[in-house]
């Protein structure tokens, strides 16, 4: 560390001994008057002491010859017109900056060692320079300068005693609130001027003046602290101040109210985004810009010399603005850019999210020709099975085939349907006891019993499902079956056509996918596990309900229920478990 280095820091960690000795050299300059000598070189070695303290640029940091030349035209422009006018406008600048400070320190003493240097100074502007700069032909009232002479060096005695607290003020590094400061700033120049303009119109003393000034500010600033804070039915224009601070202005809050337009009217992702950064070239910072996101990318205005850059994956822009962005207004526009980001991410999963919805559609068509197909096939090979059991008997055999063959060309006739037109249909209708014979001679050879019931001519069946939801159903009980050995399987019809239930006295369904079954694909070793839930989707467009009736071991029952009053309302749409 050099030693100009270790000077700075030690300033640094003695701004109690820095604020004390300004207000002593500016209290010497008040008290030898504004023409005098000694008042200007006091006032001159205050001025180095405040470059010292101020913290806009460290006191280690080390000025080029601009900054010096600078700092001399100042003060050469400071002696050549200092008097009573600049001290005051001097004094106004040091209560300003000492009361932006107080804002950032909570340690108690340290704190009243500011308000006491904010007191010091407002005191020696009130009751020393002001009363100097006045007419002589005005009525001032009693002198307080031997007062002020000789009370004043007491407060400054006193701040020397206060503990002062060196982390409270390293750890606010000596920041300074400007908004408050210029706060501070403009009510003291109102309380000086309104003072000299009571008292030149009114005709009345100097410190009449301000306690009228000082009570018309303080019924102002009562009204407005009224006006500002949230009531019932009202919300106070605190909340209005507030917002346009966060939006700084109306450029943002244009913006963010284009984007929500645009992100409703565009829906391709990219498209959208382009035309979305585009629209901050209206924002009065936004020279122009460029993007990207992925291999895609685009550009929207002119480039300028300062830059800035905003990730937010997948998008990164570049940003080219006219001046160079303050910490609030960077923060700004990385909150514009993860907003345009996340919009742009929520397009492409919708996009992404129809592109599965148009799988998904071609999976299930897939799904459910495939074991039409299978159907098909394992009615094929009960049909192969039934000629040649009956190849001795040709009139037997013959008759079997008339009455299967036209059957499995109605079903393979529906398969070639659903692939041209993939929607679910009842299929053509056939008489209930008509379609349960060619059940019974399906499943002749298997170890399946078949109820009897005495069926009305007119009580027809959608054939189609029926079929889907038997071989589904048989299939599955005929391999517990093949796997437990000898197994009980029922099939029975309501005589009205009302009530398909297939039960077998095997084990139960297992609880793993119970919770899934009927509702959606389930884990098979046989097949994929998908042909019971599209057996249930079908029964329900076809107006059945396809449950699980009974779940203890050894009855294990399904139930295909008419829903509605007619085959094919579309009043019911879904499958209950």
């Amino acid at each position: 560390m050099t030693a100009l280095q270790r000077l700075g820091a030690a300033l640094h960690e003695r701004q109690r001994w820095l604020v004390t000795a300004l207000l002593a050299l500016l209290h010497l300059a008040l008290v030898s008057r504004a023409d005098g000598a000694i008042s200007l070189l006091c006032w001159l070695v205050d001025v180095g002491l405040f470059i010292l303290w101020q913290p806009f640029i460290y006191a280690e940091r080390k000025i080029d010859l601009g900054g010096l030349t600078v700092m001399a035209l100042v003060l050469g422009a400071g002696v050549v017109w200092y008097g009573e006018w600049l001290l005051i406008v001097w004094v106004v600048m040091l209560a300003a900056l000492v009361g932006g400070r107080v804002m950032f320190i909570d340690h108690r003493p340290t704190r009243v060692f500011y308000l006491a240097a904010f007191a010091y100074l407002l005191a020696a502007l009130l009751f020393e320079l002001v009363p100097r700069a006045v007419p002589e032909t005005t009525q001032l009232g009693p002198s307080l300068d031997r007062e002020f002479a000789w009370g004043m060096p007491v407060v400054l005695l006193l701040m020397t005693l206060l503990p002062f607290s060196r982390a409270s003020d390293r750890r606010s590094g000596g920041m300074i609130d400007l908004f408050y400061s210029l706060f501070i700033f403009l009510l003291i120049a109102v309380l000086v001027l309104g003072s000299l303009a009571f008292m030149l119109f009114e005709g009345i003393s100097y410190l009449a003046a301000v306690v009228d000034t000082l009570l018309a500010m303080a019924a102002l600033l009562l009204l407005i602290g009224w006006a500002w804070n949230t009531r019932p039915g009202f919300t106070g224009i605190g909340v209005f101040f507030s917002r346009y601070l966060l939006s700084i202005g109306l450029p943002l809050e244009n913006w963010l109210h284009r984007l929500t337009t645009l992100a409703a009217q565009e829906s391709d992702p990219e498209s959208f985004l382009g035309q979305a950064l585009a629209e901050m070239l209206d924002l009065p910072w936004v020279a122009g810009g460029t993007w990207s996101v992925g291999a895609r990318g685009g550009s929207f205005g002119n480039s300028s010399r300062f830059s800035h850059d905003f990730t937010s994956q997948p998008l990164h822009l570049s940003l080219h603005t006219r001046h160079r962005l303050s910490p609030a207004l960077a923060w700004h526009f990385h909150l514009l850019a993860r907003l345009a980001n996340e919009h742009y991410v929520a397009k492409l999963r919708a996009r992404e999210l129809q592109q599965l919805g148009y799988l998904r559609a071609i999976h299930e068509t897939g799904a459910r020709l495939t074991h039409d197909v299978k159907n098909l096939l394992q009615s094929l090979n009960n049909l192969c099975y039934l000629v040649q059991a009956s190849r001795d008997d040709g009139e037997r055999c013959d008759l079997i085939l008339q009455q299967q063959l036209p059957q499995i060309t109605q079903r393979l006739q529906h398969a070639l349907n659903k692939l041209r037109q993939p929607h679910s249909e009842s299929g053509n209708l056939l008489p209930a006891e008509l379609w349960w014979r060619i059940q019974q001679q399906r499943f002749a050879h298997s170890p399946v019993l078949f109820t009897a019931a005495d069926f009305a001519p007119d009580v027809m069946v959608p054939a189609a499902l029926f079929d889907a939801v038997v071989d589904n159903l048989l299939h599955n009980a005929l391999a517990k079956a093949a796997a437990g050995g000898d197994l009980q399987i029922r099939v029975a019809l309501a005589a009205d056509a009302s009530l398909l239930t297939v039960c077998d006295a095997g084990d139960p369904v297992g609880d793993d996918i119970l919770p899934d079954l009927l509702q959606a694909p389930v884990a098979s070793l046989s097949g994929l596990g998908i042909g019971l839930y599209q057996s249930a989707r079908e029964a329900a467009n076809c107006g059945y309900c396809l449950r699980l009736a009974s779940n203890v071991r050894g009855r294990v029952c399904f139930e295909l229920r008419r829903a509605s009053g007619r085959v094919g309302d579309d009043s019911f749409t879904g499958a209950q478990p």
